[in-house]
């Protein structure tokens, strides 16, 4: 498998040459908020202005040869298997910062980590991505899962998405205008289509940049109090559901499931609905809590709890 991932990568260098990080045998737990995940076969992080040619030609080749890619983000939503990722893992954090601004839309690249939206956001004085500030993952990340929090979603603010479809075999380049009803709770239109997401565009307010940054900190203030950065985690476990007359945590709280434990995964002491790594946590504990939460809620209230995080298995494909 390596000397025909090798090849691969060789092949498309030559046909897209760009700077690359290229690892074998790269743990996942050195990309993951988690810090869980075995060996990643082929660990690829391009970078610079030829970058979207590289990851054209590479999603390419590698499907026409049977080679299984995992596109990443921040790594702020997955828990990776112990066993690895077999394959290409494409790495698209180093595709970030400020692609473009007119007035008040900033286009910003999808390996942008959120809080440097945020900060991007208020350098230009403009308001919108407050909400952004201190939660891990990227702009790519954050539009094809449709992020929130604090009553808001990236759906809220995006104007456009532009990016690389692979639906018909070759890459065909995109500039999809945002259409809120493709749009929902944790759902965007990019779950179920094969693309690669490469930037994004927003729709901004104008505002006063000490007042953004004001509110940003008190985001970042709030997050940090409630403990979402004592351990390694994903945040919220399980996603929210109306039906259910409250929240997923709250749920779970009621149910004196705070502190659940399975080896070195434990319910949140602080809060029902976050995961932590208190040491040495395995990717097979954490979803094997996660698996016993569901359960017994289900048991005890007849809900059926959904994951947000997702269990990345070692043979993911693209």
């Amino acid at each position: 498998m390596k000397e025909k991932l090798e090849r691969i990568v060789k092949d498309c260098l030559e046909n897209a040459p760009c700077d690359l990080d290229a690892r074998y045998g790269e743990p996942m737990a050195n990309h993951s908020t988690f810090k869980v995940g075995g060996p990643a076969d082929c660990f690829l992080r391009p970078s610079g202005a030829s970058l979207p040619a590289f990851v054209a030609a590479l999603l390419t080749q590698a499907g026409a040869e049977g080679a299984p890619v995992f596109v990443l983000g921040g790594g702020a939503n997955i828990v990776a298997a112990d066993s690895g990722i077999r394959g290409i893992v494409l790495d698209m954090g180093g595709w970030a910062g400020e692609a473009e601004r007119t007035e008040d839309v900033l286009r910003l690249r999808s390996g942008t980590s959120l809080d440097d939206a945020a900060e991007a956001a208020a350098r230009a004085g403009l308001s919108g991505l407050e909400f952004l500030a201190g939660m891990p993952g990227t702009i790519g990340g954050a539009v094809w899962m449709n992020a929130r929090c604090y009553g808001r979603e990236i759906s809220d603010a995006l104007s456009e998405t532009e990016g690389l479809d692979f639906s018909l075999g070759a890459p065909e380049h995109f500039r999809l205008p945002a259409d809120p009803a493709e749009f929902g709770y944790k759902r965007s239109p990019f779950q179920d289509r094969r693309a690669l997401i490469l930037s994004a565009s927003f729709r901004l307010a104008p505002g006063e940049p000490g007042a953004i940054l004001a509110e940003m900190d008190g985001y970042r203030r709030d997050r940090e109090d409630k403990g979402h950065y004592r351990f390694p985690s994903a945040g919220s476990v399980f996603k929210n559901n109306p039906a259910f007359g409250g929240p997923s945590g709250k749920i779970i709280d009621e149910l004196g499931l705070r502190s659940l434990r399975i080896g070195g995964a434990q319910v949140a002491p602080w809060h029902g609905n976050i995961i932590v790594n208190t040491g040495g946590a395995t990717a097979s504990d954490i979803r094997a809590l996660t698996e016993e939460l569901a359960a017994k809620v289900r048991s005890a209230t007849g809900f059926d709890l959904e994951p947000e995080i997702l269990f990345v298995p070692a043979t993911s494909s693209w």
